[in-house]
């Protein structure tokens, strides 16, 4: 690859003077992606189109200001929980816990100052054939009221022309639960293209989601058949095409935000599969998580502006967060977030980008 493939510069600074960084790794055809210690964000994307045109294809901020004064999650590295947990309260080994309530009346996303809101330290970065960086950061015991302290390390790779692979690894001291996920936000047209993620195709490798009561949480039911519904995804389909049917799991969610079922040998698979109409992009999500929620944007309302000024919106852009399933601590019957001393938790993602053939 011609240039240096990992440069490194300060995106912005913390009220209390600490230095947020920003790591550029590179592949090829311009091929680039924009880390910020800050949260572990994915701050920028930058991938081909058909015509060899590179544009950012994730929403977010051109200026750390932005992140700093909105809590969106574009970008960000989320736990210790991702997705909601009921009440906001779980049991471990008889012991409850109450963490804080923070939608409605559920916790989300960790908390009120979750992953996405700390500082992580650079650990390493290897500007090699496969340039990398990796990130870590330690919870303490009883952050956010989780038990046990969680030693998190997070590595971003470009590991092929245009793929970025995110691997995390976390560790405890004592009983814990544990769920990470980076919650991007997805428009293959471009984030400053005025574009409708509505239009684009996606196919979803899942026969079966998770129906939600009004407050997003799953409900006290095996997980559904897609089979018949708006939910179905199995063949390639406009996000937009059954997205105002009147289905009361839609109006449930405002749109699709909803977990789907995936297979659960812990191998790493293709999950979904995302491609814009215009640009001729495509993305391929792989991972080894049993689920990735489909989230349509549905809270974006216009009240804060992202890259190039422009005010973000709903069906500017789609998520596609791999993880384990919503409430599952509470929930025996779902793939289990325990994490114990001596064992280590994993996740692994891959988006891989291409454009659509002639």
């Amino acid at each position: 690859m011609a240039g240096a493939t990992i440069t490194k510069d300060v995106f912005g600074t913390l009220p209390d003077g600490r230095d947020v960084e920003r790591i550029v790794l590179r592949g090829e055809g311009g091929f680039e992606v924009r880390i910020m210690t800050h949260g572990a964000v994915i701050q920028a994307l930058l991938a081909p189109d058909a015509n060899g045109r590179c544009d950012d294809v994730v929403l977010g901020h051109d200026a750390f200001a932005g992140y700093l004064a909105e809590r969106k999650f574009f970008g960000a590295t989320v736990g210790r929980y991702a997705n909601r947990i009921a009440n906001g309260r779980f049991s471990l080994d008889g012991e409850t816990f109450q963490l804080a309530v923070n939608n409605g009346p559920n916790a989300l996303h960790g908390g009120l100052d979750g992953f996405d809101r700390k500082l992580w330290d650079v650990a390493e970065i290897d500007d090699g054939a496969d340039p990398a960086v990796t990130l870590t950061y330690t919870s303490p015991h009883g952050e956010e009221n989780y038990p046990g302290r969680l030693d998190v390390r997070l590595t971003y790779r470009v590991t092929g022309p245009a793929e970025l692979s995110l691997t995390m690894e976390a560790r405890t001291d004592r009983p814990t639960i544990v769920n990470l996920t980076n919650h991007s936000f997805f428009n293959l047209e471009g984030a400053t293209s005025g574009a409708s993620m509505l239009d684009h195709e996606l196919m979803v490798r899942a026969e079966h989601f998770l129906a939600i009561d009004p407050t997003a949480i799953p409900l006290p039911e095996p997980p559904r058949s897609v089979a018949g519904t708006p939910f179905d995804f199995r063949e390639a389909r406009t996000v937009g095409a059954r997205i105002r049917e009147g289905d009361q799991q839609l109006r449930n969610g405002r749109g699709y935000d909803h977990t789907y079922c995936l297979a659960r040998d812990g191998k790493l698979a293709l999950a979904a599969r995302l491609e814009a109409p215009r640009s001729g992009r495509i993305m391929e999500l792989f991972t080894d998580q049993p689920g990735v929620q489909v989230y349509s944007g549905n809270y974006l309302d216009g009240t804060i502006s992202g890259k190039g000024g422009k005010l973000i919106r709903q069906s500017d852009a789609i998520c596609l967060e791999p993880h384990i399933w919503p409430d599952a601590p509470n929930r025996p019957d779902f793939p289990s977030p325990r994490l114990d001393p001596g064992g280590i938790y994993r996740h692994h993602t891959v988006y891989r980008f291409a454009v659509r053939a002639p």
